[in-house]
């Protein structure tokens, strides 16, 4: 059974495609010319008044992804988009030299504790990374935990970890069929066996351990209501203390406010045991408020340490009563201060901001281990501990360096760095010598030298200068005919930095320019950069997307027929954003699990979390906003839209699938032209997160297969160069 058959029988067995479907619905004709016939999208009367506007939403059934009457119609297109991609002749030499390029190994930054080393890793095709421990760095150890032998399909995932400070007991947590709710266990590291522990109504948390291990501190949700786990909104979480070999029901709450539903928080207990640290966030607004408990003491009151939503606070380290911090409080771009529990109201500088964008810092060997951005790669500083700069850590190049974790007493850290040619290496820093010595390099099925990566600059609509990463086969000369694909994000603070992805490497492979701009709305310049893309100023963003497509075309690289866009959850209301204002200049779109509905985000699982980046359609002003450019109310009936495959998953409970279900059904009723309009449907996928290699891979495939079918490529697909 092929590929394209295992994904049609997965649709049979989670009930997405019926047996009528998969032979009687329309859309089961081959690749012809003509436009495609979809199948058939009822529309109801459906109408909202916002604000004195009156809004129509013919397809607002479509958000009840359970319903019969939505699987029927999610089953017949899938089977439209499946045989459209069946016909494409590249398909199957895609899909196979996408899986060469993916086997290759992957490990991850290691965690010490307790003299023994932590680290997950895939040896090349696993669906899911095993969990391993050894007793030395460069010891391989043994396994650990292997989500693969829990579920056969390799959809269920090990989202988290977190070993106790002696190493005895690791806490961690697996998600199934790619959802955000999450359930914990704890394994005794000895014996490979786990305790009577488990958790449940677990989402959006980590796990901070007591020092003397005896359990640790989490975030949980009441049950959901039955039938809502997927769509039900997730308010007032709460911070709980679990102590190990009891039940979950007798876990210790540690805090909660309940006249403030959108509060959640984060916990770290500090080294010396004698706090822990609660950091409350209000959705997914940088800026949060801090709090300490004293442990050890019976009935020690939740205090609060910076108690207003002034700036982002993110905890670093202590000694005694003295905490510090990276914050942007007056400081843009980030830098460290130092809080004395005697003194909250005060701000003791001791990393002062630079020019670069101070992005995450550890204390470590008593020296503060400050990762930047300049220009959105990488650069790593070692400061003193009052602050007075050290050394610079070399890097190899342009790209993205990350991990940096340890403890005070740590003379070593582990960090890993990638680029767009390059999976990550792992690397260890020894910290008194400042060397840095290769751990796990992959071996790998091309050669990055073939590729080379430039950043460039781009002018946007009012002026204001954009760094756009240019990666692509090294000799390819600007022609204004080479297939271009632009990727952008641009919100929530997130910085786009140079990774490694199979997909995009086959895609350069074959002859495509890969273009990555750094957009307003992300974190890359630091909290004015991120706030100039968000709520009344979204459409900054756009414009900066939009604004570099004109420079590709301008500068000779491609044209608007070989010219395709792409993005992902805010990335894909992005793709969705540009393509509904200037059709024209696209010659292909892909938008993934994006926003498209910005009129009801709010409505379902953690939506309302995003109103401080978009606003909320509630608020008069930021409705007009939001109703100006929402994907899915400005699709525009007897318009020319590029070609597009909107990809989602059936179980992404992050955003919601009707999202991109009525996306697409507008889409088709609205589009004027001949060119594809398809809607890929993930069986036992969510919005990312702990999809498995196998679905990985198939995606991808028929993501490049639509590509160079709509974009007019003829690409030769190399084979492995050696058997493994």
């Amino acid at each position: 059974m092929n590929g394209r058959k295992l994904i049609e029988a997965g649709w049979l067995a989670a009930g997405l495609l019926c047996s009528s479907c998969a032979t009687d619905q329309p859309g089961s004709q081959a690749l012809s010319p003509g436009p495609l016939k979809y199948p058939t999208t009822r529309t109801v009367e459906q109408a909202d008044l916002h604000h004195g506007v009156r809004v129509a939403d013919p397809y607002r059934w479509l958000e009840d992804t359970g319903s019969a009457q939505t699987r029927d119609w999610i089953a017949a297109q899938n089977r439209v988009s499946a045989s459209w991609l069946d016909a494409v002749p590249q398909r199957l030499a895609i899909g196979s030299r996408l899986k060469q390029i993916w086997n290759y190994e992957r490990q991850s930054v290691p965690v010490q504790r307790g003299g023994q080393y932590f680290y997950t890793c895939n040896d090349g095709l696993r669906n899911q990374p095993v969990l391993r421990v050894a007793d030395r760095w460069d010891s391989e150890g043994r396994v650990l935990l292997d989500p693969n032998a829990i579920a056969a399909d390799g959809t269920v995932a090990l989202a988290q970890w977190a070993p106790s400070n002696d190493g005895r007991l690791v806490a961690y947590a697996l998600s199934g069929a790619g959802s955000d709710w999450q359930e914990w266990r704890v394994r005794d590291v000895r014996t490979g066996r786990d305790t009577a522990d488990h958790l449940r109504h677990v989402k959006f948390s980590g796990a901070a351990w007591r020092p003397d291990g005896s359990g640790f501190y989490y975030n949980r949700y009441d049950a959901p209501a039955a039938g809502q786990s997927l769509s039900g909104l997730n308010h007032h979480q709460k911070l709980c203390f679990h102590r190990l070999g009891t039940p979950q029901a007798q876990d210790e709450l540690v805090y909660h406010n309940s006249g403030e539903k959108e509060w959640g928080y984060g916990s770290e207990v500090t080294e010396d045991g004698r706090h822990l640290v609660i950091t409350v966030r209000r959705g997914t607004d940088p800026r949060n408020r801090v709090f300490y408990k004293p442990l050890g003491v019976a009935d020690a009151p939740v205090t609060p340490l910076v108690d207003q939503f002034e700036a982002a606070y993110a905890f670093v380290g202590s000694e005694g009563d003295t905490f510090w911090f990276r914050t942007d409080l007056n400081a843009t771009r980030g830098r460290v201060v130092a809080i004395d529990l005697a003194r909250p109201n005060e701000r003791t500088p001791v990393v002062v901001e630079s020019q670069d964008t101070l992005r995450h810092v550890s204390m470590i060997h008593g020296e503060f281990v400050c990762a930047y951005l300049r220009d959105a790669r990488s650069v790593v500083r070692i400061h003193g501990k009052h602050g007075q700069f050290v050394r610079e850590v070399g890097l190899p190049g342009i790209g993205t360096a990350g991990g940096f974790g340890g403890r005070g007493a740590d003379k070593e850290t582990f960090y890993s760095f990638t680029s767009f040619n390059q999976p990550p290496t792992v690397h260890r820093l020894d910290l008194a010598g400042g060397n840095s010595t290769v751990v796990h390099q992959p071996r790998l099925e091309f050669n990055p030298a073939d590729y080379v990566t430039r950043q460039v600059s781009v002018r946007s609509r009012d002026g204001t200068r954009l760094p756009m990463f240019m990666a692509h086969r090294r000799g390819l000369k600007p022609d204004g005919n080479l297939p271009t694909l632009l990727y952008g994000y641009g919100g929530f603070n997130i910085s786009l930095t140079p990774q490694f992805s199979p997909m995009e490497l086959l895609w350069m492979e074959m002859g495509g320019v890969y273009a990555m701009p750094n957009l307003r709305g992300g974190g890359e310049y630091g909290e004015a950069w991120h706030r100039a893309g968000t709520r009344l100023q979204k459409q900054n963003v756009f414009d900066d997307f939009i604004a570099c497509a004109e420079w590709l075309q301008a500068n000779l690289y491609t044209r608007p027929e070989k010219l395709a866009i792409a993005g992902g959850s805010n990335g894909g209301l992005l793709v969705g954003a540009c393509m509904t204002q200037r059709p024209e200049l696209f010659g292909a779109a892909l938008p993934a699990v994006g926003v498209m509905d910005m009129l009801r985000f709010h409505k379902f699982t953690i939506g309302w979390a995003w109103t401080s980046d978009y606003g909320s359609p509630e608020n008069a002003e930021e409705f007009k906003a939001l109703h100006a450019y929402s994907p899915y109310h400005n699709l525009k009936p007897g318009t020319r839209y590029p070609a597009t495959l909107v990809t989602t998953g059936d179980h992404d409970d992050r955003v919601v699938p009707g999202h991109s279900f009525k996306f697409a059904a507008r889409l088709q009723a609205s589009h004027a032209g001949d060119a594809p309009v398809l809607l890929r449907v993930g069986t036992r996928t969510g919005h990312g997160a702990g999809k498995s290699t196998a679905q990985r891979i198939e995606e991808d495939a028929d993501k490049l297969a639509f590509l160079v079918r709509v974009l007019g490529m003829e690409p030769t697909l190399r084979t492995a160069t050696a058997p493994r």
